[in-house]
């Protein structure tokens, strides 16, 4: 995430073009999908105190690398190794969801994801150190944070039950056996628009917030945390409710609050001229800074629930697997999450439309209303129970 702010005066320097900057944005985000489902596995395998521990110890080189990049290629190459550290999510999730009991794994997986909510910390702390010391600074800043954290992350965490011991792990053909099964793709699918969606979103709006409206570095990274911060904080809370309300009646209603706001989001600025008997009469049609931003926030709410509830659908129906499936349906996530900058940088470029951004997730909106129709809502009623008799 950490390039969604910085990579605005990095931009500036190497003169990058809109697809060039969504590469350099999304690139960290590719390896960190990637990586999601060996992560996985080994989670799994070896259990997620270990895991976690070492993937933030490896993370701390690649993020102090970038300060010394000169040129897009070096940012690349280095944003595919610090990507890694975006792996955690399919770490971290199975290892929390092994305290607790089925009933709360909603909210306790959840509670875990509000860490998510960093990527709004960062569209604060970031531009601050840009404009006190300069972009080279907040690298060298973010290496030695995950180099605490790692430390005391290993001191005050415990070991995870039902890991080791005398259990014989499963092999990785054992586990990729759940790829078989259709329910893993359709949650893939879920996960490439709540996750792939946020993350995207957070990269982009930024920049969005500067070539629409004009705003300052400082505000549009204000500005775009009202998106960013409840992807983070409320996640619990959509945990909270899938584990009340199930995880169907959670995202069959967060889809259409998403399909609400992304319509609106999707009208690009438009002058309409209307010849009227007394000569013509031009309109204006478009949201300004002070409606859009409160959309974007409506939007961010529904994603931070939708998160939640599709891995309450991965904790209910894969208990055993949670960490293979976690892996494989948050790498789909962080796949989805890298492409639509570079997609949405290249529509900019062809169109010259900024809202062709949520026009896209329009699209992706209406697949998932699709697939969650005629896979559940034939079978439940809208409010996610069983029909009664």
């Amino acid at each position: 995430m950490v390039f969604g702010v910085i990579g605005i005066p990095i931009r500036r320097e190497l003169g990058l073009n809109g697809t060039e900057f969504g590469l350099l944005t999304a690139t960290p985000v590719l390896s960190g999908a990637v990586l999601r489902l060996p992560f996985g596995i080994w989670t799994d395998r070896f259990g997620g105190r270990r895991v976690m521990a070492a993937l933030l110890l490896l993370a701390v080189i690649p993020t102090w690398l970038v300060t010394y990049a000169e040129k897009l290629w070096q940012f690349l190459l280095i944003g595919l190794l610090l990507g890694a550290v975006g792996a955690s999510f399919a770490v971290g999730t199975p290892y929390v969801a092994r305290f607790f009991p089925a009933a709360r794994r909603g909210l306790a997986m959840g509670v875990f994801g509000a860490g998510t909510g960093g990527a709004a910390l960062n569209l604060f702390v970031a531009p601050w150190l840009v404009d006190h010391f300069g972009w080279h600074m907040v690298p060298r800043i973010y290496a030695l944070a995950l180099l605490a954290t790692a430390v005391l992350f290993w001191l005050f965490s415990a070991p995870d039950p039902g890991v080791g011991g005398d259990r014989k792990p499963a092999g990785p053909g054992t586990q990729l056996r759940v790829l078989r099964d259709p329910r893993v793709w359709k949650y893939c699918q879920f996960y490439s628009l709540m996750f792939g969606g946020f993350t995207a979103l957070t990269l982009w709006m930024p920049q969005y917030f500067i070539g629409e409206y004009g705003v300052t570095i400082a505000v549009a990274a204000a500005l775009a945390a009202a998106f960013s911060l409840p992807g983070g904080v409320l996640r619990a809370l959509g945990g909270a409710l899938a584990d009340r309300y199930g995880a169907h009646a959670t995202t069959w209603w967060v889809l259409w609050v998403a399909w609400i706001a992304l319509f609106l989001l999707s009208y690009p600025q438009t002058e309409l001229i209307v010849h009227t008997v007394r000569g013509p009469a031009q309109f204006g049609i478009g949201l300004n800074l002070w409606s859009f931003t409160p959309l974007l926030f409506v939007l961010g709410v529904a994603l931070a629930f939708g998160m939640a509830s599709t891995f309450k659908y991965l904790g209910d129906d894969f208990p055993d697997n949670l960490g293979v499936v976690a892996g494989i349906v948050g790498m789909v996530g962080g796949l989805a999450g890298f492409l639509l900058p570079i997609i949405w940088g290249g529509l900019l470029d062809l169109l010259g439309i900024r809202s062709s951004a949520f026009m896209l997730l329009y699209g992706i909106v209406w697949t998932s209303l699709v697939l969650i129709y005629f896979t559940e809502v034939k079978r439940i009623d809208f409010r996610g129970r069983e029909p009664s008799d």
